[in-house]
């Protein structure tokens, strides 16, 4: 279905991976993974056309479905239902009987009836309404209720135009599957649903996820990219760890044992070298022990980490936020009504609803970066707000990894911002690359470096561990947990509640506060 053949993978001049070899049959489900930056989405992108390889050949033999991490932008006017039947071509077919039913409610004639049999003929030919309700379960199955299938893609939130570009991924015929994170936006009940679609999967899979439970439970083939080089592994994730775990085991003994070797080895040269009759076996010997070395594999090196301190947050009043009767509707929907909120300085409250709740749109309100159809944001004396938005629309694709920095904080000297990005690895070079390029978790990155040097006291943080892999998590996490300034998060992750260690809840899209307590842990992942 799909096999590649001396792939390499560039981004701009620097080679991410050279002559890697692979193929997807019917049945395989491919976990991609590596640290972030190792060139997953890229190598992604080449397999879905998005890019060209820089050498090597790609053989698609049957249709390919591709889910990025951002997706492209669809045609606003067109309807949820609309774009999903696209990928069945469906929605020309549709949209052709639609108008031969109204042709012919305004005119019997015979013209008008052998459109509308030509029309309906072909919509079934596709699938028909069997294949219309199909989509329509699909959809309500990764969290789109009815009510949305008829509103405009324009008209909804991030989060839900994502998971339509996802029903319609799912919805197209089976071929092999490209999903780059695609429990971004999905609530538990609609992960526990995706996780049973890929399962029962006919056709091939390639998943990129920091999801390990849905690694563990989906895949039974484990891709993983590690300096320049795909690793493929015929077995499924957990059994993947275990010999994962026991080749580090391995290279580490032997590893060991030749470095003792070699180092006797040298240590008998060294005598050797200063009797002429025995300067060459000396020499002999010192090669000997370098090829020793060379040629056993050395111990896996953990990858490097950005090391996360949020920023001492700059002086303020008692209440440095505040919301007074937010409403906001994308256009017959309603997402929020009346949602009063007072954040007070260094108070932490998690938002937890649905999905379509509107704690995105909640976010985006606070932030400035939508207005409320009634109501106001009541920025407090002394507010500097940071603001991590889940779809990374804070970013500018077209400018530079230094330019959004220099944007976020103008007070750096050129050294001092250098020093920023070096901690969240973005070395030499990097500064100058385009932000359309990065993949989610350098994207994850940098959007934190902006938060890092702004000295905020407040804090909006939406979704922030979404992307990361295990050990950049963890440093997010205890960056949120040291953080003395006040925190609005919305989260579907158990850990990132815990390290926020949340005072109150506010339930959407009720607009309810309380206080919190452990009862409402159960309704995180639900979020």
């Amino acid at each position: 279905m799909l096999t590649f053949r001396g792939l390499d993978v560039r981004v701009g001049a620097r080679l991410l991976m050279s002559g890697v070899t692979a193929h997807v049959a019917p049945g395989d489900r491919v976990g991609l993974v590596g640290r972030n930056g190792a060139g997953k989405t890229t190598l992604m992108k080449t397999l879905a056309g998005r890019l060209q390889p820089a050498a090597g050949e790609i053989v698609r033999t049957g249709p390919v479905g591709y889910l990025p991490q951002d997706p492209a932008a669809a045609d606003p006017e067109r309807t949820v239902i609309d774009r999903v039947l696209s990928a069945r071509d469906l929605d020309r077919a549709l949209r052709e009987l639609r108008a031969a039913e109204l042709a012919l409610a305004e005119s019997a004639d015979e013209r008008a009836m052998a459109r509308y049999a030509r029309a309906e003929a072909e919509f079934q030919a596709r699938g028909g309404y069997a294949a219309e309700a199909e989509a329509a379960r699909v959809a309500a199955g990764l969290g789109l209720p009815d009510r949305a299938l008829d509103q405009p893609l324009g008209t909804l939130s991030g989060g839900q135009r994502r998971r339509a570009e996802l029903a319609r991924v799912l919805f197209a015929e089976p071929g092999v599957l490209l999903l780059d994170e695609p429990t971004n936006h999905l609530d538990g009940d609609s992960i526990a649903w995706l996780r049973t679609f890929l399962t029962g999967y006919p056709g091939g899979l390639v998943l990129i996820t920091h999801d390990t439970g849905l690694l563990a439970d989906v895949v039974n083939r484990v891709w993983h990219v590690e300096d320049g080089t795909l690793e493929t592994h015929n077995t499924g994730w957990r059994a993947y760890l275990a010999d994962r775990a026991a080749d580090d085991r391995r290279r580490t003994r032997l590893r060991a044992a030749a470095e003792r070797k070699a180092a006797a080895l040298h240590a008998q040269a060294d005598r050797m070298r200063s009797r002429s009759a025995t300067a060459v076996r000396a020499r002999d010997m010192a090669r000997r022990a370098d090829r020793m070395l060379a040629e056993t594999r050395p111990v896996r090196r953990a990858g490097k980490v950005a090391r996360i301190r949020l920023p001492e947050p700059a002086p303020c009043g008692r209440t440095p936020l505040g919301a007074i009767s937010l409403t906001k509707s994308y256009g017959s929907l309603p997402v929020l009504s009346g949602v009063d909120l007072a954040i007070d300085r260094g108070s932490r409250l998690v938002v937890l609803g649905l999905n379509g709740a509107g704690k995105t749109t909640l976010l985006k309100l606070l932030a400035g970066h939508e207005r409320p159809d009634s109501g106001r944001v009541v920025p407090g004396h002394g507010l500097r707000l940071g603001y991590f938005a889940q779809e990374h629309d804070t970013l500018d694709p077209a400018g530079t990894v230094g330019g959004h920095l220099a944007a976020a904080a103008p007070h750096l000297s050129d050294g001092e911002a250098r020093s920023v990005l070096g901690s969240f690895l973005f070395g030499g070079d990097d500064v100058d690359k385009p932000v359309g390029v990065l993949s989610g978790g350098e994207k994850t990155r940098l959007a934190l470096a902006g938060l890092v040097s702004s000295r905020a006291n407040v804090l909006l943080l939406d979704e922030p561990t979404n992307n990361l892999d295990p050990a950049s998590k963890a440093e997010v996490l205890a960056a949120v947990s040291a953080y003395e300034g006040a925190v609005v998060m919305v989260t579907h992750d158990h850990e990132a509640v815990e390290a926020l260690r949340p005072e109150r809840v506010l339930l959407l899209p009720d607009g309810v506060e309380d206080l919190w307590h452990d009862g409402y842990a159960g309704l995180v992942s639900l979020a």
